[in-house]
């Protein structure tokens, strides 16, 4: 089956969710309108409709391989990526001083949701070149910048990240690649890493690696790390070796994994194989030494909304393949007998109650996610500091519960997909199934969902005593005040009270986990963390289709007349939820004192 991308979707979002007057009204943007954003995103729509759509079912059939000239791509990758470097997708979100667009992250998020929906596997390899691109802008020197940026952001060259080792999985503190200083200043690099997704490929003439490592003085775990940019391809001479000498990288395997056939995740070797340049990988230290897990944070929280917007691209591929299947299958009665038998399988009610879910969990989190990618637009460009500052608070508070919700989110909405085909969901030619086996990565990748959680209830609830968590609740409580404004709407005051109980379960798992923090109960807190991450995605996705029934409640046209029976769907099946994971937070205490393990 086909894909089109939700434009009319976005295009509400953009129009009533977020902010875009003030965005645009802020210093940089000047150049840019409402009109012209939408028509950049009409013109990806167009391409990944056609370019990239259809290689979904190859990507998952004919996997890359790893040949004597090195891993070939699935058929139909290399045309669809040499498309999207002559458009210029790669820099659509990047500064315009090393050959970006300049255009907001807000219109990234949306187009990088419709690439995943059209192909996630074939979508991965710009989101890690994107998060290289924005680790140089923050932490390259000149140098770097001047030889690598441009080349990055034109698609020309892709780029990837090297974190784990066999040996060390999670635990970054047992990374043991070596890298030793050289004479010149740069250094050679050894060791193996592993998972790393378009490690190697022939998409573009070179890559460029960001790989975490010590150097042979630095002090044990963490703080020993170094973060080290290693060239494919030498990207200018370098001592006795031209520009284009092969690099001593090599791509040792690649996996076979469950879904995402058609990325090639390889096995990583640097210092093996001796390329041009002999033993040792030449390799290049980026910001300071024994900072690298500060630096890679930086391609991490990148990619990790990024990844979260990857959930949220299969997540609509699998709900319109869906909503299109129901739609067409005829089967049963009508049990209103309003229509002649056989119906289609959306006027059944559980059908019906599953393409709701489907729809009412994608929905609130693509406005989220947006207003996320929003709020870092006005961080960066506002001129107000201690504005820019809140903005990058609220941003940097959801970045965890964007990845992490997102990609639960995802496998419960592909596995509502597979129920709706029925036995055909299970039956690989549909599709339904695929869905359901390249979204399953999406919560390991970039740190698990409990590391997300770890990260959102340690660095974010705790350091500050709840005040950001807590503060997040202010506008949520004004929009629940304008839904009381309609007395006489029942629907929007069902919304308006549902979302009240869902905020009141919200502020006492807050309370909770910081009783559990104070009464020194560590363990209590981090059984409640990914319960906490879930309850934070149900509320502020209930908050956004609140919003949408308030925009929507003159419904005129059939696409508004759905956006509000899923606005109140969602307070009716999914706010529910809050409470649930507010009692599970609440009863942390007792799971401390008692364990099987």
């Amino acid at each position: 089956m086909t894909y089109h991308v939700p434009r009319a979707d976005i295009q509400f979002v953009f129009e009533h969710l977020v902010d875009v007057p003030a965005l645009l009204s802020l210093p940089g943007n000047e150049d840019l309108s409402s009109d012209l954003l939408q028509a950049v995103l009409d013109e990806g729509a167009r391409y990944i409709e056609h370019e990239v759509a259809p290689l979904n079912r190859a990507s998952d059939q004919y996997p890359p391989k790893k040949t004597a000239e090195g891993v070939k791509t699935t058929p139909g990758f290399k045309a669809a990526y040499a498309a999207f470097q002559q458009s210029g997708w790669q820099g659509l979100q990047h500064s315009s001083e090393f050959g970006g667009q300049g255009l907001p992250k807000l219109v990234g998020a949306a187009f990088g949701e419709s690439m995943s929906a059209a192909c996630a596997a074939f979508a991965l390899c710009p989101i890690l070149t994107d998060s290289v691109i924005e680790t140089l802008i923050l932490a390259g020197t000149p140098s770097q910048q001047e030889h690598y940026l441009p080349s990055l952001m034109s698609g020309a060259w892709t780029g990837t990240m090297n974190l784990t080792e066999p040996q060390a999985g999670s635990d970054l503190s047992l990374v043991q690649c070596l890298a030793t200083p050289q004479s010149d200043g740069s250094y050679r690099l050894r060791g193996e890493k592993i998972f790393i997704s378009y490690g190697e490929h022939d998409l573009a003439e070179n890559i460029i690696h960001l790989v975490l490592a010590r150097t042979p003085d630095a002090a044990p775990g963490i703080a020993g790390l170094s973060l080290f940019l290693v060239p494919h391809y030498l990207a200018h001479d370098q001592g006795d070796y031209a520009k284009g000498a092969r690099n001593d990288v090599m791509c040792a395997s690649l996996e076979e994994k469950m879904g995402l056939h058609g990325s090639p995740t390889a096995v990583m070797r640097y210092g093996d194989a001796g390329g041009d340049v002999g033993t040792g990988a030449i390799a290049y230290l980026v910001g300071e030494l024994h900072q690298g897990l500060n630096y890679m944070f930086i391609t991490m929280n990148a990619a990790r909304f990024a990844i979260g917007i990857q959930g949220l691209g299969v997540a609509d591929r699998a709900l319109y393949q869906a909503e299109h299947y129901a739609a067409e299958r005829r089967q049963g009665p009508d049990l209103a007998r309003r229509f002649t038998s056989p119906v289609p399988l959306h006027h059944h009610p559980d059908v019906e109650r599953m393409l709701q879910t489907m729809r009412a969990l994608t929905e609130s989190t693509r406005a989220l996610s947006y207003h996320a990618a929003w709020l870092k637009d006005m961080a960066l460009h506002h001129t107000n500091p201690d504005q820019a500052a809140d903005f990058q608070r609220q941003h940097e508070f959801l970045v965890p519960i964007v990845k992490g919700f997102a990609t639960e989110m995802v496998n419960e909405v592909t596995s509502l997909g597979i129920q709706v085909h029925g036995g055909m969901g299970f039956i690989e030619e549909t599709g339904a199934a695929q869905h359901a086996r390249d979204c399953r990565v999406f919560a390991i990748y970039e740190g698990t969902t409990a590391i997300q959680a770890n990260d959102l209830i340690g660095r974010k609830v705790l350091r500050d005593h709840g005040q950001q968590a807590l503060a997040c609740l202010t506008p949520v409580r004004a929009t629940i005040n304008q839904l009381q404004q309609h007395p006489n709407n029942t629907e929007l005051a069902f919304i308006a009270q549902r979302l009240e109980q869902a905020c009141q379960a919200y502020e006492q798992a807050i309370t909770d986990l910081l009783q559990q923090h104070a009464a020194q109960k560590p363990r209590a807190v981090y059984f409640g963390s990914v319960p906490f991450l879930m309850l934070a995605g149900v509320v502020l996705g209930g908050w956004m289709m609140a919003r949408a029934a308030q925009a929507s409640v003159s419904a005129d046209t059939e696409f508004l007349r759905k956006k509000f029976s899923t606005a109140v769907f969602h307070a009716a099946y999914i706010l529910p939820r809050a409470q649930a994971h507010a009692q599970s937070i609440q009863a942390g205490v007792f799971l401390d004192q008692s364990s099987c393990y």
